[in-house]
């Protein structure tokens, strides 16, 4: 028997490629329970392929259909409290948490104090909720995020204290060299067609305006212990190198591959192995040349304002991650433009008043107040 796996999120894009992993090496890992909101087909296909004796759906109807298509011998809990029932129910050794926005905070929190070690590709956790998460330990933690996970595998055996600058790279998204009134016009469609990756729309929404690059700066922080000065960007649109660090004596480490999300999801579950898996290698002379270059923060403006919230603290973070949720929902809706979502952040973040955001309860709070005044804003804007 392998290592139990609970997969939160498994209808996603992060979660179906973890299924994929898993395939492969199905002597490693035993699926004991997966999670997602509503999507009940690929629910119940996952339970039939990986035998899956636990599964939890945020919406009572979607359970009432997966229940009814699955045996007894799998357990169906329904609700929104049904992820927490399931860490009641359920002993794993690694969770993936791969829930979409700071839905998923609650869920890493769960992990954590499980005592499970947490592989995550929610980094709304730790944007959110970095205060609250810190105190229960992050030495379980391994960042599924690409470029978390090439800082996380750089500074595998090196001291923190030895790191002088963190290097994120971003691929720049569909729209680099575009100035706001051409963003202005772009549609979700536009705006959807990512040139390196394929993922989920908000976060392929986000690339497209730098918000998930501040976003990961953010989960930086919290993850390496470092000051926001210690955090730079750079726009690598081959998205090869997935992240960088420069050692205090001037060594930078990298590491690269190709843009396949199954690679850091496979390290993060045999961590501190590595296992074999025969999907395409890099091979550095087909792909000949690699570019950088500094972002846009005058027509990307979302990088700077996460900066400044990750520099205000308490909060202000769990505002900008709110208000961008709200914002990129009302983009994709057709309410706003794309270059109207910084604008709407950026408006809110000025009306909030900074508190710690120790606890979840206050971090909820804060998070459904910003969620209402971002489409207040959006509802009385020309955006």
């Amino acid at each position: 028997m392998g290592k139990r796996v609970m997969l939160l999120g498994v209808t996603g894009s992060i979660g179906r490629q973890a299924l994929e992993v898993i395939a492969e090496k199905r002597e490693e890992y035993q699926v004991a329970a997966i999670a997602a909101r509503h999507s009940w087909e690929a629910v119940v296909a996952a339970v039939r392929e990986f035998a899956v004796p636990w599964v939890a759906l945020a919406d009572p109807r979607a359970a009432e259909r997966a229940a009814s298509e699955l045996g007894a011998e799998t357990k169906v809990l329904a609700g929104p409290e049904a992820i927490q029932r399931l860490f009641q129910s359920v002993e794993a050794d690694i969770v993936l948490n791969a829930v979409v926005g700071a839905a998923g905070l609650e869920a890493s929190y769960l992990a954590l104090r499980s005592g499970a070690q947490l592989a995550l590709a929610n980094k709304e956790s730790l944007v959110v909720g970095g205060p609250a998460l810190s105190r229960l330990g992050l030495e379980r933690l391994v960042p599924v995020d690409s470029e978390h996970s090439a800082v996380f595998q750089c500074l595998s055996g090196q001291d923190y204290s030895a790191i002088r600058r963190i290097i994120l790279t971003a691929s720049g998204g569909p729209f680099r060299g575009w100035n706001r009134e051409q963003l202005r016009k772009v549609t979700p469609t536009e705006a959807l067609q990512h040139p390196t990756w394929n993922m989920g729309a908000k976060i392929t929404i986000d690339s497209a305006t730098l918000m998930n690059k501040g976003l990961e700066v953010i989960e930086a922080h919290w993850l390496f212990g470092v000051d926001y000065d210690q955090i730079d960007v750079v726009v690598h649109p081959e998205s090869i190198v997935h992240s960088l660090v420069e050692l205090r004596d001037g060594a930078v480490l990298a590491q690269l591959g190709l843009p396949d999300m199954r690679l850091p999801i496979a390290y993060a579950l045999s961590h501190p192995e590595r296992l074999d898996y025969q999907w395409p290698r890099l091979d550095l002379t087909r792909v000949g040349v690699l570019h950088f270059g500094g972002p846009d923060r005058e027509n990307f403006p979302s990088l700077e304002l996460a900066y400044r919230a990750g520099r205000a603290g308490g909060t202000a973070p769990c505002v900008l991650n709110a208000a961008n949720e709200a914002a990129v929902a009302a983009f994709l809706a057709g309410e706003l433009s794309l270059a109207g979502i910084p604008d709407v952040v950026a408006q809110v973040l000025d009306e909030h008043r900074v508190t710690s955001g120790a606890t979840l309860d206050e971090l909820r709070e804060t998070d459904g107040w910003a969620r209402a005044r971002a489409r207040a804003v959006i509802a009385r804007s020309g955006w």
